[in-house]
């Protein structure tokens, strides 16, 4: 039935299949970036387990390449990834019923690609486990440090990555989820949605005039959220 389709981890499992395309060309990449700015093998896998965020990840490469002190490099990385406490508190009220400890190993391993696939189905009002987060963002966490190691591997046969297209992958994943999303959005809120995107887009574009543009992206993305919670209220 429909409203068990997101209860069980192999449920979860599947649900990720989609995103897998992206990650492993994003991953492929980074693993060959990473590389080549000097990083080691484990390095690399500590990076994945650790950080699990591919924009921060690429960043630090870029950071320590410049020999940028670590505790720049780690507030680099924190602004970067701030975005993830919206993430998460937009799907808190799937997993609010739960134990703290379980609570925080969901959060934990949110990025914005299952986030895509989660909200999904939490916008359509349908129940969501933690059985079937965990098999969704376990997978996820998986196939990203393989696809970064296989990168790292082999990376030094790679002379051209980018005649790949691997830097299209990422691009071509978040076009499916936006997609998908839009799929489950009722007629009636078309409306509120397009000013949304359209709000964010001006926000972001005036920002960026007066900070970096990471930092106005979040901030634009933080605002737009609560004018959407505000609007739909």
């Amino acid at each position: 039935m429909e409203h068990d389709a997101h209860v069980t981890f192999r449920q979860g499992v599947k649900a990720c299949i989609p995103t897998l395309l992206g990650y492993a060309g994003v991953g492929l990449s980074f693993g060959i970036v990473a590389v080549a700015s000097g990083f080691s093998l484990l390095e690399i896998i500590l990076l994945c387990l650790l950080v699990y965020a591919g924009a921060a990840q690429f960043i630090i490469c870029t950071l320590v390449i410049a020999g940028t002190p670590i505790s720049a490099i780690v507030l680099t990385a924190f602004i970067v990834n701030s975005r993830m406490f919206l993430l998460s508190m937009t799907l808190a009220p799937s997993y609010k019923d739960y134990r703290l400890l379980n609570r925080i190993g969901i959060a934990t391993l949110v990025t914005d690609e299952t986030f895509g696939v989660a909200v999904t189905p939490h916008l359509k009002g349908e129940k969501i486990n933690d059985r079937w987060l965990y098999g969704l963002n376990i997978t996820a966490y998986v196939f990203w440090t393989i696809a970064c190691m296989i990168g790292a591997i082999f990376g030094k046969y790679i002379h051209n990555p980018d005649a790949l297209g691997l830097d299209f992958a990422i691009t071509a994943m978040f076009i499916f989820l936006a997609v998908s999303q839009f799929e489950s959005i009722r007629r009636s809120q078309i409306k509120i949605y397009l000013v949304l995107i359209i709000c964010v887009i001006v926000m972001m574009l005036i920002l960026s005039l007066f900070m970096p543009s990471y930092v106005a992206i979040i901030l634009a993305s933080t605002l737009t959220a609560a004018l959407g919670v505000v609007m739909e209220r």
